[in-house]
């Protein structure tokens, strides 16, 4: 076929190239080449004008790109139609640069992809008279696609360029070849970049992504309608059943009976106002009436309470700037059964970043439809997972059960996945009814391309040193090699080596929520990565022969965490806790305070930054925001007893060690994970605690995460613990906040014995109905707790050998 030289021959020979009898002879979509990423940039172009654009012959583009480069001899062969294949020639002069001379170049382009929505062209550059030119090629993969719309309605376009270096035979020099060449290709695609940037409006991926996410958010949001029940219909679910219309059935024959029955004369035992069943007939009759009232009574119990327990914190925006998640709770299916009428009452509880959102509760169905919108508020960075639990109440803090569970792990989903979902389950009751919920699941950034600047901006700050902002080539290349979603951006890498049976030479690269680690040691890939808030300690390791006179790092997940990553572990401890060992950091100072800043900016061990200012008569709670005044809440004693212990002894309770370890895990307090007492105000030192109520063993539920104070009182020989406790998967749990104040000193009148008293209050954060009931059942279950926990650790102290040094 003739040569097409003008813009309607291009076009006809694309359309001939993507015609029902070529379609079938192109290759498939290529993926990016393995030499790297040289551009990722969205503009403001149809696909098809930005193909126009760069590969016209009639375009304008070219000889200003010739011109920029400092190419000469440009001389460009026409588009030719080969076998099914669009193709053609360039030959041109590339420009001296240092020691290297003018090199000739050959380039022969190829069309693999065409339609109206994405274009794939590949480059194949060769240099013949270069040194080695006849064993080297370099190809280009130029790959148009059509991007989102613009929050305007303009159509965009996504140009991404990817190169890789292919050598026809072996040679010692192929490192030093593939860097020169990648050098000279970085060069190259800036000058592109620029240039086409003046001639085409660029468009940032991720402002473009937030904008089309928050449009289709919007729309769908918008469709979804609650339909709240009315009192009727909730009446009809509690009381329309056969053993109310039974009960009301007995009452109306009984009160007939009465009515209708006459006055007899006393039989037996029989007196006035007293009328006894005569015969074993009667006395059935009796027991089936007390019954069924019994029941009646207490289905309209049940009424009653429901009525009260519809609201959830549906609807309830976000607020602040930064990262916002925003959850559509639309059905569930297929929920297990717990009453005895084959129904549930189930509710959801979403947490994440440390809060957590409750639905309503829908009664007596086990397909429940919501409807719910939830919004947390706004994050400083994106949030790594948020769990998901379903449970079945009878009302508020009685003894709800766990029907399911979820977990929606932000790193391995790409959040366009999560926008219509289906979640099953997990469970012994979920998995066994194959139990569903359905969610749409939206995650945006109001602070636009500035979130990443901050983010670095206030680690600077933490660490003392200057840290640059990566490209966008770089966080490609991170997001690609770990499989992250296109929201995590690159922090810094360090070049150090994995400790196991042999070092492993690699790179360690951090990020805002996860650490990584990549080698490649003859051609054996080792790659893994682990979140930030899996890590329960970070320990600095003396410097040894083993770490070649350097100091390492030794990085300790918590139980049961980061399993992903297992193969990568030196150590497991018995626990079930991941260790690994990273040694020889180029600068290890650096990467010392990069990793530690990182991980307490994520952790629960963060300690409070410099800037905040606490005040001295409250304890401030980081996990939902709040401060609380302790003089503002009203304290009651809930337990006071006498221990044959010194106050001194029973102290180590809450010393972080093997006593208070051994206490908790017997009265059900499991996961525990605590920061070492730190003093922060004149004899005051502080420390945060975490852990988890195991519910066959307590009789409460759900993560604490606690603040606690300690002072010692000199003049009383007393010691005072003051506790600010946050709940997470309670019920209302973000309601309040729990007050507990220990006060333990030793009795003057008796020999090694020691008074232990326990005050608590509550500290309501928002409204509720339901303050009276949670603040009685609050009171007893921790009375018995308390009793238990310090009845354990007396058992345990004074089974202890004693040193007789101590004596």
């Amino acid at each position: 076929m003739g040569a097409p030289s003008s813009l309607a021959a291009f076009e006809e020979s694309l359309k001939h190239l993507q015609s029902g009898d070529q379609t079938g002879e192109q290759e498939a979509a290529p993926t990016l080449f393995p030499g790297g990423v040289l551009l990722d940039q969205h503009y403001a172009i149809p696909p098809r004008d930005l193909n126009l654009l760069l590969f016209d012959p009639a375009s304008s583009f070219v000889p200003s790109l010739v011109d920029l480069q400092g190419t000469t001899e440009y001389a460009e062969g026409p588009w030719e139609l080969h076998g099914g294949t669009l193709k053609r020639t360039l030959n041109y002069v590339k420009p001296a640069k240092f020691l290297i001379k003018f090199v000739k170049m050959a380039e022969e382009q190829t069309y693999i992809k065409a339609d109206e929505q994405s274009y794939a062209v590949v480059k194949r550059l060769t240099a013949p008279d270069a040194p080695y030119g006849n064993s080297i090629r370099t190809e280009i993969l130029v790959y148009i696609t059509a991007g989102p719309e613009t929050p305007s309605g303009e159509a965009t376009s996504r140009l991404v360029v990817s190169w890789q270096m292919i050598f026809l035979q072996r040679m010692l020099m192929k490192g030093m070849l593939e860097g020169a060449a990648r050098q000279g290709l970085k060069e190259d695609a800036e000058k592109f970049a620029k240039l086409l940037a003046q001639t085409v409006k660029p468009v940032d991926a991720e402002e473009l992504s937030r904008g089309g996410d928050g449009s289709d958010r919007e729309r769908a949001l918008a469709g979804l309608v609650r339909e709240d029940e009315t009192d009727w219909r909730l009446a009809w679910r509690f009381l329309g059943n056969f053993t109310v219309a039974s009960a009301v059935a007995m009452v109306v024959l009984v009160t007939a009976h009465v009515a209708m029955a006459g006055e007899r004369s006393k039989e037996g035992l029989e007196f006035d106002c007293l009328d006894l069943p005569d015969s074993a007939g009667e006395v059935l009759f009796s027991v089936v009436l007390v019954a069924q009232a019994w029941f009646a009574l207490q289905m309209v119990s049940r009424f009653l309470r429901a009525r009260t327990q519809r609201d959830g914190d549906h609807g309830v925006k976000a607020q602040g700037e930064g990262w916002v998640l925003t959850v559509a709770l639309i059905e569930g299916t297929k929920l297990a059964a717990l009453d005895s009428t084959g129904f549930s009452d189930p509710y959801v509880v979403f947490t994440c970043g440390g809060k957590s959102k409750t639905s309503s509760i829908k009664f007596q169905t086990l397909n429940p439809q919501w409807n719910e919108v939830f919004e947390f508020d706004a994050m400083d960075d994106p949030p790594s997972v948020m769990n998901i639990e379903v449970y079945d109440s009878d009302g508020q803090f009685d003894e709800s059960i766990c029907l399911g569970r979820a977990k929606i792990n932000f790193l391995k989903s790409n959040i366009e996945d999560l926008a219509d979902i289906w979640i099953p389950l997990k469970g012994k009751l979920a998995q066994c009814h194959q139990s569903k919920l359905h969610l749409w699941v939206f995650l945006s950034n109001t602070k636009g391309t500035e979130v990443a600047k901050e983010y670095i901006s206030k680690m600077e700050k933490q660490i003392g040193k200057k840290i640059n902002l990566r490209s966008p080539q770089s966080n490609t290349a991170f997001q690609k090699l770990f499989g992250l979603p296109m929201e995590e951006f690159l922090i810094n890498d360090f070049a150090c080596q994995l400790k196991r049976k042999m070092p492993l030479q690699g790179r360690l690269f951090l990020s805002s929520r996860v650490i990584g680690f990549n080698a490649n040691l003859f051609g054996q890939r080792t790659k893994f990565f682990f979140l930030w808030d899996d890590i329960e300690d970070v320990q600095v390791v003396a410097p040894s022969l083993a770490s070649v006179g350097s100091p390492s790092l030794m990085i300790i997940l918590r139980k049961g965490r980061g399993m992903d990553a297992k193969h990568g572990a030196k150590t497991q401890h018995g626990e079930g806790r991941l260790r690994f060992h990273f040694q020889s950091f180029v600068p290890f100072e650096a990467a010392h305070k990069t990793i530690i800043a990182l991980w307490k900016s994520r952790s629960l061990t963060a300690e409070p930054i410099a800037e905040e200012q606490s005040d001295t008569k409250s304890t401030h709670t980081k996990e939902n925001g709040c401060s609380s005044d302790v003089e503002d809440v009203i304290m009651k004693k809930v337990y006071s007893s006498f221990h044959p212990i010194q106050a001194d002894l029973l102290m180590e309770l809450f010393g972080g060690g093997h006593v208070e370890r051994k206490v908790m895990e017997k009265v059900g307090c499991v996961n525990s994970s605590h920061t070492a007492w730190k003093l922060v105000k004149p004899d005051i030192n502080q420390r945060r605690l975490s852990y988890k109520f195991d519910k066959h063993i307590s009789n409460l539920e759900g993560d604490v995460n606690s603040t606690q104070q300690i002072s010692f009182l000199a003049d009383r020989k007393a010691w005072t613990i003051e506790d600010v406790m946050a709940f997470q998967g309670v019920p209302l749990g973000d309601c309040f906040n729990l007050h507990l104040r220990y006060q333990i000193e030793n009795v003057p009148t008796r020999s090694r014995t020691c008074n232990v008293q326990v005050y608590i209050g509550l500290q309501w954060l928002k409204s509720t109905r339901q303050q009276k009931r949670i603040c009685n059942d609050i009171e007893l279950k921790l009375a018995d707790l308390l009793k238990e926990i310090f009845a354990t650790a007396e058992e345990f102290l004074l089974a202890r050998p004693i040193d007789p040094l101590c004596k």
